[in-house]
């Protein structure tokens, strides 16, 4: 089929993109403020690494209920419930006073950015072909990118201006903006009455899916939920990782405080955001060659996966651009792989259990993210290098993509 004339699903991502947007400013400033905070409150590398750890407890178990809220209740009103939930956990660290005011602020952040992701997936599976969702995926999660470049340069004016409490509550209610026009746009496919035949059609190329709800337990013992959910506990803890210590460590070798971690931290997401976009379009323009889905996805992820081993070496970068662009490599082959690696349950499940698979595969990238934070916890109070880290996120990639390969080596649709 040629590609239609309507242009309605991009409105859609772009709604997405920008959602994800909003999620990583309010999600990474935490990390920029880490200094800040740590001085005030006199944390210790332990304290902080708790404070993580509890948002990805909350994350990793809100993933899984918010991946079936999506199958029940469509992505319009889930994704809609969650913004608003993280919007609100957000704005409520700026009147946390001690340790455990910001443990339950960020764990409400992370019961609501749960949704985010499951969300977005979902309503890519409605309004996109298989074609082009890798693609799709991969401009939305861009968002995240951008997200994490808009934060170092407007965190640091309000902070400087206002105080670290202004900070959350300015950036929560302007984020606040999204949540209506979402809901006056977003539709199902069928539902929106300016969608034009074309596009319609075009989304619909796909043989059609079974309309039977799909249960947790059966999801359970198909093996292709498996192989999702493995390749996300992990790889989802190096971006975690990157997302929480990166300022840190800029910090600790570099010299850079909050006046001065902006150009860098920019370099390196602006390099993610050609890695997210690069991934899906890579993948697509292989299957458009004739490639196997099967090949395609995996040639793709084993590019992506041998771009994230230099980072072995960050740590010793002398000069703080040589760093930079090694991490900024890494952080980029992390968005490409985990483009494809988002498209997996939309290829092999139906649409109607795509956001329960995502929920699962979320909640074991989230108890992934906890033992990270915990493990980052450790090896910087007791070791004070962040060498040990960088090492598992070079190796993670090659090891997700194995994983993935053994358990579902013809990337078959999933017997259910």
């Amino acid at each position: 089929m040629a590609p239609p004339a309507g242009k309605y699903r991009w409105i859609v991502m772009w709604l997405l993109f920008a959602a994800m947007v909003i999620n990583y400013v309010d999600r990474q400033m935490i990390g920029f403020l880490k200094p800040t905070l740590s001085t005030e409150f006199g944390w210790s590398e332990t304290d902080y690494a708790d404070i993580v750890f509890w948002f990805q407890a909350s994350y990793a178990v809100f993933y899984l209920i918010f991946g079936r809220v999506m199958d029940k209740i469509g992505a319009r009103w889930g994704l809609g419930i969650a913004f608003l939930i993280w919007q609100i956990g957000h704005m409520m660290h700026g009147a946390a006073r001690d340790l455990s005011h910001f443990i339950m602020a960020r764990m409400l952040l992370g019961v609501g950015e749960a949704g985010g992701f499951p969300g977005g997936i979902k309503a890519v599976a409605e309004w996109f072909p298989k074609k082009e969702r890798a693609f799709a995926t991969g401009l939305f999660n861009a968002g995240t990118n951008i997200g994490a470049i808009v934060t170092p340069l407007v965190v640091p004016i309000l902070v400087l201006s206002f105080g670290w409490q202004a900070a959350f509550v300015v950036t929560g209610l302007l984020g606040l903006v999204w949540l209506p026009i979402w809901l006056i746009v977003y539709r199902r496919p069928r539902e929106v009455k300016t969608l034009t035949q074309g596009e319609l059609e075009w989304i619909e190329q796909d043989p059609a899916d079974t309309v039977e709800k799909i249960g947790w337990k059966k999801l359970l013992t198909v093996k292709e939920t498996w192989a999702y959910a493995a390749g996300k506990f992990l790889i989802d803890p190096i971006w975690w990782m990157f997302l929480f210590w990166l300022p840190d460590f800029l910090g600790k070798n570099y010299g850079l405080d909050l006046k001065t971690f902006g150009p860098p931290i920019v370099a390196i997401y602006l390099l993610s955001d050609v890695g997210s976009v690069g991934g899906g379009w890579m993948s697509g323009r292989f299957m458009k060659s004739g490639m196997s889905l099967n090949k395609a996805r995996k040639l793709t992820m084993l590019i992506c996966a041998l771009c994230a081993v230099p980072v072995a070496f960050a740590a010793f970068a002398s000069n703080l651009w040589v760093a930079v662009l090694i991490i900024g490599l890494a952080t980029a082959a992390h968005q490409g792989f985990s483009a494809n690696l988002y498209a997996f349950p939309g290829d092999v499940f139906p649409r109607s259990a795509v956001g329960s698979v995502v929920g699962i595969g979320g909640m074991l990238g989230g108890i992934g993210g906890m033992i990270m934070a915990k493990y980052a916890g450790f090896v910087l109070d007791k070791i004070g290098t962040y060498t040990p880290i960088f090492v598992v996120a070079a190796s993670a990639y090659l090891v997700a993509l194995l994983v993935v390969h053994l358990i579902s080596p013809r990337y078959e649709p999933a017997k259910v």
